[in-house]
């Protein structure tokens, strides 16, 4: 499938990207190769397959939700390198 210059501004139209004229025609070309395999795809015979709900069949395994007593500050903050009254003190991130 061709994919043209105007389907690719109403694609970053929609998903609100600032696209290039320079990046259309190398996003032209992956489009091509994506909907190419996809076209394979159709290929395949999968009359009987159900189709996929989850990609496992495992179910999530999940704790009682058990009120407990919290911890004790103190206990908390016992290995902290640095703290200050109840907090840890952690070095500066980011700079505001």
């Amino acid at each position: 499938m061709k994919i043209d210059p105007s389907t690719i501004d109403k694609m970053a139209h929609l998903a609100r990207l600032n696209v290039h004229e320079s990046e259309k025609a190398g996003i032209a070309e992956s489009l091509e190769q994506i909907l190419s395999w996809m076209e394979k795809l159709n290929e395949l015979n999968t009359d009987g397959v159900e189709p996929l709900v989850h990609m496992s069949a495992e179910i999530n395994s999940m704790r009682q939700d058990i009120s407990s007593v919290p911890m004790n500050p103190g206990i908390a903050l016992s290995n902290a390198p640095q703290s200050r009254d109840s907090f840890f003190v952690v070095p500066k991130v980011l700079d505001v």
